[in-house]
């Protein structure tokens, strides 16, 4: 009987966890996220909820919530209440870099959106081009050659196309990678910093997400792109301050995600009314 107990609180456990890698007794909904609270502001793990929002000169026109606290994993379920909402999806979407993965810009593309949206280390390649750096054995800091499909190093030897394999993200997105190994690193000045370890240094690189970042970038640093990383951070940021700090909704009132979300939307009705009569 024991066992059979345990059994059955493990199986319904797993239930709650939904994949998820913890969950609170109070509020099953809701997950452990760190939060920067403390007056040290180094983080402490409460129950929480991710809070995605949509705005347009500050008007609060589309919100989500979402047990997940990976931004990346929030943007497909966010569009689709937008278009649940609208009927259509946004002409463009600008975003930081939290968002910035193979499978969001894909969704983007299928569905005809402008992708203003950064990937990591974009701000960090943007810092390299303005004091050049060199980082022996990064991918953008190797030669491609397109006719022959291969990668040069530093040193000048090719990097030949070795092999394919495939991987599966955590929500069953498939990504698909090419490697491509250099012929004889042995006796290379510039083996430490490129290829740690033993053996010949192989890359494994995501054609189509270099693609998607190779345009990301593009429309990122170009005029309206600018404009547009100016005014998110003019747009959006300032909504979750005033729902902080000004309104002191730094925690939700209520438990369970539909009582939650509904009192999420009471706050962005509030915030858009207070907007119009100001």
């Amino acid at each position: 009987m024991a066992g059979r107990d345990a059994t059955a609180r493990s199986s319904h456990h797993q239930q709650l966890l939904g994949g998820r890698n913890s969950y609170s007794k109070t509020d099953p909904d809701a997950t452990f996220m760190r939060m920067k609270e403390d007056h040290m502001k180094n983080g402490q793990l409460k129950p929480a909820y991710n809070l995605q929002l949509s705005t347009q000169g500050q008007f609060v026109i589309n919100y989500s919530l979402h047990s997940n606290p990976t931004d990346t994993l929030t943007l497909k379920a966010h569009l689709q209440r937008y278009h649940q909402l609208y009927g259509f999806y946004p002409s463009t979407c600008t975003t930081d870099a939290g968002y910035g993965s193979e499978e969001n810009y894909c969704y983007l593309e299928e569905n005809h959106i402008e992708a203003f949206v950064k990937y990591n280390y974009f701000h960090k390649e943007l810092h390299q081009e303005s004091k050049p750096k060199k980082i022996y054995g990064l991918l953008e800091n190797l030669h491609y050659d397109p006719q022959e499909d291969r990668y040069i190093c530093p040193m000048g030897q090719p990097m030949e196309k070795s092999g394919e394999s495939s991987g599966k993200t955590s929500t069953g997105f498939i990504q698909n990678y090419t490697h491509y190994q250099a012929k004889n690193c042995l006796g290379c000045p510039l083996a430490t910093a490129c290829q740690p370890g033993k053996g010949n240094k192989v890359l494994k690189v995501n054609n189509r997400l270099q693609l998607h970042k190779a345009r990301a970038k593009e429309l990122l640093t170009s005029p309206i792109g600018i404009q547009k990383r100016k005014q998110r951070a003019t747009d959006v940021e300032p909504v979750f301050g005033h729902f902080k700090y000004n309104k002191g909704r730094s925690r939700f009132m209520l438990r369970g995600k539909e009582k939650v979300d509904v009192e999420t939307g009471l706050l962005a009705i509030a915030h858009n009314l207070a907007k119009m009569a100001g």
